[in-house]
């Protein structure tokens, strides 16, 4: 089975309205809100798979912001298994990574502001620098996600 086959059948599970969705309605579209639903339950690789999976078959002016928010959810990865293993030699240096994707995804979703597709980018734009933020001001030393912190969308 395809990464592509295994990401339709996860989405699948997911969705809870299956049926025929217009690719023009974005906002309504299985896999965009299968990046949210993965987001909220703290899935961020998926919710980065699934969004990829929208943004590689997508030919429209919403591939850049896609990629800024499969860039937000990637750097949320970091901090996630920076929390999980802080000390392992891998996962303990994913801060640095975390904020350069932060800033990827700032620079990608800021011309969509304040608003594309039912999603507020300006709260959102604000969540990625915070957390970029604590991390810079903590000279990479401190980590502000945690499970208990987990910002919802």
């Amino acid at each position: 089975m395809s990464k592509g086959e295994r990401i339709s059948q996860f989405v699948d599970a997911l969705d809870e309205a299956p049926g025929t969705i217009s690719p023009n309605d974005i906002a309504r579209n299985k896999y965009y809100r299968a990046y949210f639903r993965c987001w909220n339950a703290q899935q961020y690789y998926e919710a980065h798979d699934v969004l990829e999976h929208l943004w590689l078959r997508t030919d429209s002016d919403d591939w850049q912001f896609f990629k800024g928010l499969i860039q937000a959810a990637g750097a949320f990865v970091h901090l996630q298994k920076q929390f999980e293993h802080p000390s392992h030699p891998k996962h303990g240096r994913r801060l640095a990574p975390a904020v350069r994707l932060f800033r990827l995804a700032e620079k990608n979703l800021e011309p969509f502001a304040p608003e594309r597709h039912g999603f507020d980018i300006e709260k959102f734009l604000e969540l990625l620098r915070r957390n970029a933020s604590a991390v810079v001001d903590s000279d990479y030393k401190v980590n502000p996600w945690s499970p208990a912190r987990a910002p919802k969308l």
